[in-house]
C-alpha cells in the first residue's frame, strides 16, 4: 500500500504532497489545494493511504483509499 502525506514546508507558506514521505512530489500554495491532489494520486494507485499532518508532523486525518 503507497502511503501519501500532506504537510506544510518548514515556513509553513506551502503545502507539500509526498509518497512514502521520500522527495515531494508536488508543492502547493493552499491546503486544500494540496489535499484534493493528493487524493487524485491516492485514488488513482489504490490500495493507499493518505495522511495529512499538521506544522509538527503529527497526523490530523488519515484516509485509505
Amino acid at each position: 500500500m503507497k502511503c501519501y502525506s500532506v504537510a506544510p514546508d518548514q515556513d509553513a507558506t506551502r503545502w507539500i504532497v509526498k509518497l512514502e514521505d521520500v522527495a515531494p512530489t508536488e508543492s502547493f500554495p493552499s491546503k486544500d489545494g494540496a489535499i484534493a491532489a493528493a487524493e487524485e494520486l491516492a485514488k488513482d494507485n489504490t490500495p493507499s493511504k493518505l495522511q495529512i499532518l499538521d506544522k509538527d508532523h503529527n497526523i490530523v486525518e488519515e484516509r485509505e483509499y
